[in-house]
């Protein structure tokens, strides 16, 4: 299923494309050779998935993007006192190949810089230079969860050429930042000849993202302690003196390098990778700043706008077998729903939903659509939600729909902003449109609404006989058919026939000797009241079945409120008449209260299963349908 995240790529892409300011670096020979038209953007997730597009294979040195590299290994290897001894972490507002320390301190200003990168490779463990290189390498191997290797071609250039660095190099010998200027520029050299593609730097990035462990390898490749120094000082100093700007438009920790690529660092969600040579005046590339511009704007990654704890995500998920709704069915359809109810999945989030929730939600929802027929987005516990997120969405239906499925939103809050729409659920009543368009999503403002929705679409589709009738006489209704035949007419004769609007109410709790009630067409639901006074939704009722048994039998009061969903028709037996049909024909009562006593029996199991569900997973077994005598609904459930 196509992913609506490469959609925002491929629009960023193809923006930033036909830009072609700037110029490739041409002060290392060999850099100049380097195809100028070469672009790629590669984004991370820190659950290992990755989104690319261009040239993301394409190979290039790394140059200065190595730099929070070594200062990382540095960090590991000498400890962050000894490290701060010789390097600062302050913006410098200078060019990277300045030749200049801090005055007061006599230190490099930063680990970004030329001068503190050199520092860094310095203070680098090892028995020898080959040995020290090998540390090195294998450092940023396991950032990119591959085998680096060095261009040797670049390496030679740089070291031929390469008369500023080893001025910066001498520099700090005489200040004695470094012990051996020579060693520590040609480590740098080395370094920066490091082969990287844009895959191997969304790997780098991502691997920073998540706590210093590559997310597919699971090895860890810097203590988390240091990832956070590293990416403290990537943010204030590694897009050189542009990095205030960087920091309050794009506001990522990034590092950029000569070599066109462009590193940048969400903390916890994902790590993005531009390279595209051409350089602007900093020595950035022109379009890998573009390009996670757009990209930070399009999905708010800005890393001031964040997340609360519970970052958003697919908290559970359930199918209409797992938690179905609290409707009555006929025997027919409960065997429908039981054998094809997994192709109808309900997916609950929770917290904020930022970009990272809203993309893992969304993959992970793409990743099943092929074997659903209809997806339920639960929007109830949701908090915050961002442009971004509304849009991934808003395109996930769209994809569903052009795969021939259909969607819904639960969004009793308004969240995502979709309400006011002719097919919102209002409430539990059946306001909306079961027949409409399957373009369109219906916005319901309760998971149970949403399940009922998802069954009707179902049983359209694959239950052709033993539907629930829309409408019954009063002389087909199930409870009167239970009368023996020689009485039926009588017994018909004493029943009342009235109609309801939508949203009347037609019992109210505590109501004493309402009668026995006929549904002959239409929907009505019962309600237990609750502290907050809305009323907890029991079930609901569709044509064939009855309400106000209980009452009758126990000469009691309504438990609760009934209430008409639909316009409905309604046949009433008085508890009096009840009374009379009980004295004078015996065998009709017997009947009678035999069919009530399943009935009744039926309604609770449907209403218990569905609060067990809703509860946390009370599991209840009903009967099999062939074992029912009328609508009813029978599953194990366990979801949350």
């Amino acid at each position: 299923m196509h992913n609506p995240v490469i959609d925002i790529l491929n629009d960023v892409y193809e923006q930033c494309r036909p830009d072609t300011a700037g110029a490739v670096a041409d002060y290392i020979p060999e850099l100049s050779r380097v195809d100028p038209d070469s672009f790629g953007i590669c984004l991370a997730t820190t659950d290992g998935f990755v989104y690319e597009i261009g040239n993301v294979g394409t190979e290039f040195t790394i140059q200065s993007i190595s730099k929070p590299f070594t200062y990382g290994l540095a960090l590991a290897d000498r400890g962050v006192a000894a490290v701060a001894a010789r390097i600062d972490v302050e913006p410098s507002g200078e060019p990277f190949n300045e030749i200049s320390l801090d005055p007061d301190t006599e230190r490099p200003r930063n680990p970004m810089i030329n001068a503190g990168a050199i520092a860094a490779a310095g203070l680098v463990v090892g028995d020898s230079a080959e040995h020290r290189f090998e540390r090195v390498r294998q450092c940023y191997s396991r950032y990119a969860g591959r085998q680096l290797a060095v261009d040797e071609a670049v390496y030679s250039s740089e070291a031929v050429t390469g008369h500023r660095n080893r001025a910066i190099g001498h520099m700090l010998r005489s200040f004695g930042v470094v012990d051996d200027a020579d060693a520590a520029v040609d480590l740098y050299f080395r370094q920066c000849s490091l082969i990287v593609t844009g895959r191997d730097l969304a790997a780098m990035a991502v691997t920073l993202a998540n706590n210093g462990r590559h997310p597919l390898t699971g090895e860890l490749a810097l203590a988390p302690e240091l990832v956070e120094r590293v990416l403290s000082v990537m943010t204030t100093c590694g897009m050189y003196d542009a990095a205030g700007a960087w920091v309050t438009s794009v506001g990522l920790p990034a590092k950029s390098g000569v070599g066109g690529g462009v590193l940048a660092v969400l903390p916890g969600q994902l790590g993005i990778a531009v390279h595209s040579p051409r350089l602007d005046e900093h020595g950035n590339s022109v379009r890998g700043v573009q390009a996670c511009g757009e990209l930070s704007r399009r999905l708010e990654l800005h890393f001031l706008h964040v997340p609360r704890a519970a970052r958003s995500s697919i908290r559970s998920s359930y199918t209409v077998v797992d938690a179905p709704s609290r409707q009555r069915r006929s025997p027919a359809e409960v065997e429908v729903l039981q054998r094809y109810g997994n192709r109808a999945r309900t997916y609950d989030l929770h917290g904020d939903l930022l970009f990272a929730g809203a993309e893992t939600a969304v993959r992970a929802i793409s990743a099943q659509a092929g074997e659903l027929d209809v997806v339920v987005v639960n929007a109830t516990r949701v908090d915050e939600v961002s442009t971004v997120a509304v849009d991934l969405f808003a395109a996930l239906s769209r994809e569903l729909t052009r795969l021939g499925r259909r969607s819904a939103l639960v969004d009793p809050d308004g969240a995502f902003g979709d309400t006011g729409r002719g097919d919102t659920m209002l409430g539990d009543t059946a306001s909306f449109d079961e027949s409409a368009p399957a373009g369109e999503r219906p916005v319901f403002v309760s998971a149970d609404a949403a399940a009922r929705w998802c069954e009707e679409i179902l049983l359209d589709r694959y239950c052709a006989d033993g539907r629930t009738p829309a409408s019954v006489t009063l002389a087909q209704h199930p409870l009167v058919q239970a009368i023996p035949a020689a009485h039926r007419a009588g017994f018909v004769a004493e029943f009342e026939l009235r109609s309801a609007a939508a949203d009347d109410v037609l019992v109210r709790r505590g109501d004493r000797r309402a009668g026995l009630v006929l549904i002959l067409q239409g929907k009505v639901g019962l309600t237990l009241p609750t502290d907050a006074g809305a009323g907890y939704p029991m079930t609901t009722l569709p044509a064939g079945t009855s309400f106000g048994e209980l009452a009758l039998l126990t000469d009691g009061a309504a438990f609760g409120d009934v209430r008409a969903e639909t316009e409905v028709r309604l046949a009433v037996l008085p508890a009096d008449r009840f009374e009379l049909i009980a004295a004078a024909t015996p065998a009709v009562a017997l009947a009678l209260v035999r069919r009530l006593a399943v009935d009744a029996q039926e309604q609770l199991e449907v209403t218990v299963r569905a609060a067990g569900v809703r509860a946390g997973g009370v599991t209840v077994t009903g009967r099999s349908a062939s074992e029912r005598t009328g609508p009813a609904t029978t599953a194990t459930e366990g979801a949350p």
